[in-house]
C-alpha cells in the first residue's frame, strides 16, 4: 500500500466509523451530564496514555465551556506518582477519588480503548475505580473502544467507537473520544459560555 491509499483508507474508516456511532448513547451522555451540573455535581475524568491526554483538555473545555467543575488524576503529577510509589499502579485512581470525596452528584468519565479489564490484567486501575464509582452511587460515562469491556458494562451511558479495522483500533477510539466531548460541550442544552472563534464576527 502506497502513501495516498493507506491516508484514503484511513479516512475511509474514519467517516465508517461516524455512521456507526450509536448517537443515543451520545444523547444519553449529554442527559447525564445536564444531571451532574444540575446537582452541582462535579466530573471527574480518568484515562492513561492518550485516554489521560484527551482527559486533560476534556477538563478544559467541560469547565470552561460547559460550567461544569472537572479534574482528572493525571494532570497533578506530584500526587500520581506518589501514589504510584507508596500504593501501586492499580489503586492510583480509586484512591485519587476517595480523596476527592466521590459522592452520588458527581459523575466518573473514562476515556479508554480497551474499557478495563480484570481477568486480562489490562488497566485494572480503571476497574477498581469504576467499582467505588458505583459503590457510592456516582454516574459513570465512557467513550471506549473494542468491546468496551468493564467500562461498557457498568457505564450509564458510554460509547463504543466501532472497530472498523483491528490495525487501527486505539488511533480512531482515541480520535472518537474528541471528536464526542467536544459534540458535547457544544451541545446547545450544556454550552454554557461561548467559544472564542465562534464569537468572533
Amino acid at each position: 500500500m502506497n502513501i495516498e491509499e493507506y491516508v484514503n483508507t484511513y479516512m475511509s474508516e474514519v467517516a465508517d466509523i461516524a455512521k456507526q456511532i450509536d448517537q443515543n448513547a451520545v444523547a444519553d451522555m449529554v442527559r447525564i451530564l445536564l444531571k451532574t451540573r444540575e446537582k452541582e455535581g462535579r466530573l471527574f475524568i480518568i484515562g492513561v496514555g492518550g485516554g489521560a491526554g484527551n482527559a486533560t483538555h476534556a477538563v478544559n473545555d467541560f469547565r470552561k465551556i460547559a460550567g461544569i467543575e472537572s479534574y482528572t488524576p493525571t494532570d497533578n503529577v506530584s500526587e500520581l506518582t506518589a501514589r504510584v510509589n507508596d500504593d501501586g499502579w492499580d489503586t492510583v485512581f480509586v484512591n485519587w477519588l476517595k480523596g476527592s470525596r466521590l459522592n452520588d452528584k458527581d459523575g466518573v468519565l473514562v476515556f479508554s480503548v480497551g474499557g478495563g479489564n480484570i481477568e486480562k490484567n489490562i488497566s485494572v486501575n480503571l476497574v477498581k475505580a469504576l467499582k467505588y464509582a458505583q459503590e457510592v452511587e456516582a454516574y459513570i460515562v465512557g467513550v471506549v473502544g473494542r468491546d468496551g469491556g468493564y467500562t461498557a458494562q457498568v457505564a450509564d451511558a458510554c460509547v463504543v467507537v466501532p472497530t472498523v479495522n483491528p490495525e487501527t483500533v486505539t488511533p480512531h477510539t482515541e480520535s472518537y473520544q474528541a471528536i464526542i466531548w467536544h459534540l458535547i460541550v457544544s451541545h446547545p442544552m450544556l454550552k454554557t459560555y461561548e467559544m472564542k472563534w465562534e464569537s468572533v464576527k
